[in-house]
Parts: C-alpha cells; sequence; structure tokens
C-alpha cells in the first residue's frame, strides 16, 4: 500500500437529530432475534465507549500545537458525545423493554475505568485509536454492501449510517494523536488492536447472549441462534470476515487510517442531510446508493 496515498475528510458535527426510535419494533433486524441483539449489544456500550476515547484524547490536549490537529480534536470530541447521546436513546429503548442495561453494561465500565487509572497515557491513547480502526471496519462492512442492511428498519439502519459515516470522518484523529503527540511505539499499537478485538468480541458475544436470556430463550436456543448467526457476521464470507485486510493493515509499520478508501456514498449522506435536514432520509439514500 503507497503510504503517500490519502483519502481523508474533515469531521463534520452533526446534532439534534432524530431517528424517531421510539417507533421501532423489538426484533427490528427482519424480526430475526440473533442479527437484532447483536447490534443492541454494540449499542450498549458506545455511550460509555465514547466517554472513554473523549478522555483518552484529552490527555494529550494541552500538548497539541498543530492548528489542524486541535480542531479535528475538538470535532472529534463534539462527534463522539453525539454518539453518546444516540446511543444513549437506542438503550433507553431497551430499558423500556425490561433490559438490565446497567448489569450489561457494568463491566465494560469498570474496565475503561481501570484502563484510564492504571495504564499509561500511550496504552489508552492506543486502546482508542485500536477501537476507532475496529468502528471504521465496521462502517464499511455495514454499508459497503446494500444487502447487508436491506432487512434492517429504516430508523435504525439510519442512525448506524450517520454514526459510520462519522467515524469514517474522525478514524485517523486518535491514531494521529497517538502517533504525533504520544509517540506511541508501534509494538504497543499492535498489542492495543489484539487487546481491543478480543475485548469487544467477548463484551459483544455476552451482552447479546444477556440479551436474549432477557428475551426468554433458553440456553439451547440461544446456542443455536449463535450457531446459525454468527457465520453472517465471521463466517467465511462473513460481513466482517471480509475486512480481514485492512484489518491487518494496521500491523504495518507505516500504516495511517487515511491510506484506506472512503466508502464510495459518502457524499450521498452528506448532500441529502444538507438539502433534507432529515437523518432518517439521508440514511435511506446512503444505503440505497450502496453497491
Amino acid at each position: 500500500m503507497n503510504a503517500l496515498v490519502q483519502y481523508q475528510v474533515d469531521p463534520i458535527v452533526r446534532t439534534h437529530l432524530d431517528f424517531k426510535l421510539d417507533e421501532i419494533p423489538r426484533f427490528w433486524f427482519g424480526d430475526d432475534r440473533f442479527r437484532t441483539r447483536v447490534f443492541d449489544a454494540l449499542s450498549l456500550t458506545f455511550p460509555d465507549g465514547e466517554r472513554y476515547f473523549i478522555q483518552c484524547v484529552r490527555l494529550f490536549k494541552d500538548q497539541i500545537q498543530d492548528s489542524d490537529l486541535k480542531q479535528r480534536v475538538a470535532n472529534f470530541i463534539m462527534q463522539e458525545a453525539q454518539h453518546g447521546i444516540a446511543h444513549n436513546n437506542m438503550n433507553k429503548i431497551l430499558i423500556n423493554q425490561g433490559m438490565p442495561v446497567q448489569k450489561f453494561i457494568g463491566h465494560v465500565n469498570r474496565r475503561f475505568g481501570h484502563a484510564l487509572k492504571r495504564y499509561p497515557k500511550q496504552v489508552n491513547i492506543a486502546i482508542t485509536a485500536a477501537c476507532e480502526h475496529l468502528t471504521a471496519l465496521m462502517a464499511d462492512a455495514f454499508f459497503t454492501e446494500k444487502s447487508t442492511m436491506a432487512e434492517a428498519h429504516p430508523y435504525i439502519r439510519a442512525l448506524f449510517a450517520w454514526h459510520s459515516i462519522e467515524e469514517m470522518e474522525h478514524r485517523d484523529v486518535a491514531f494521529d494523536v497517538m502517533s504525533k503527540i504520544g509517540n506511541t511505539p508501534n509494538a504497543v499499537r499492535y498489542t492495543a488492536l489484539i487487546l481491543v478485538t478480543a475485548m469487544m468480541f467477548g463484551f459483544t458475544m455476552q451482552r447479546t447472549n444477556g440479551l436474549l436470556k432477557c428475551d426468554g430463550f433458553s440456553r439451547r436456543e440461544r446456542l443455536s441462534m449463535m450457531a446459525k448467526g454468527l457465520p453472517w457476521f465471521i463466517g467465511r464470507q462473513g460481513i466482517l470476515s471480509k475486512m480481514k485486510h485492512e484489518y491487518l493493515d494496521w500491523y504495518r509499520p507505516d500504516f495511517h487510517p487515511s491510506q484506506h478508501k472512503i466508502i464510495q456514498q459518502y457524499q450521498t449522506f452528506v448532500d441529502t442531510l444538507n438539502e433534507t435536514g432529515d437523518p432518517i432520509a439521508a440514511g435511506d439514500a446512503f444505503w440505497n446508493a450502496a453497491l
């Protein structure tokens, strides 16, 4: 990969977006229990995860002298704050469904707090950059092909489309803070992605299982759902498996997130939101413009 080729767009802060989440059905992914709860499980972590990312970047904020990076960091923080608000609203839907949301996210929150107290700043910013690498790849995985999110409810699909767009916009901010300000060794960067990948997969599956248990499914039913549903995500042709080469680029000494192309229908979302002010219309246009 040519390290000089870059695909970078500046983070744009978008506020007061209404995704009408109170109108979605319980199993919003084509009535597929497993897929619905996997995405719900991801959403559970986002608000506290976004707060952790903000705290990690702020550890270096006073050291940033470059005006461009300083502005990108400010926009990163505001974008992440908006993500936290939106996914808090999604998590309220789960609470209304009778889910013990605080119990599900408590373990992860303790891990974030432990990391901030016990790990050096270089490790925390590397964890943040690694998480941003994963979420940017998931954004691509969810929306590059139209068929992937075809059965998702349009309102939730729009929420994830907006979140995906902004993950691509700020995917390199924490990385630049890590490498330019934190001077984080590559060995720490490599280890962070291994740690983050294991934790994200483990916690997501743990919470998915917990949500399905609260839905009333037996242990045997939950195991059957996982056996049938996991290949869609991580099987030979799974949506996440298709991103393995981009995932492994992280381990190149000269890697930078902006070496990866921005998803091809990015501008469709931006233009539609600017024209309509409606995030659901923008999400629908974005999804329809996929391959």
